[in-house]
């Protein structure tokens, strides 16, 4: 069975995308951070509120366009969304 080719994808997955990488990139930074600095209270506060935000970003993404990981990560609609391209890592 031959790979599909790749879906065209809108405005909205390169935003929502985007979004992630940003949010990831805040988290990872500010997960350093505390590596070194436990006891900060804003930064931890900071951090959870990041984390909640990429959750709920991750949740749109996730509805509108499949799943970002496998493994039980993610869910996935009828039918199995997970060998529908393109994945997030593609574009």
């Amino acid at each position: 069975m031959e790979p599909e080719e790749a879906k065209a994808c809108d405005a909205k997955y390169y935003e929502l995308l985007e979004e992630l990488q940003a949010l990831d990139f805040v988290l990872v930074e500010l997960n350093l951070y505390l590596d070194t600095h436990p006891g900060d209270y804003q930064s931890i506060e900071q951090y959870n509120k990041f984390s909640q935000e990429r959750m709920r970003v991750a949740h749109a993404f996730q509805e509108r366009y499949g799943p970002l990981m496998n493994f039980g990560h993610a869910f996935s609609k009828y039918p199995w969304e997970w060998s529908q391209t393109p994945w997030p890592w593609q574009v």
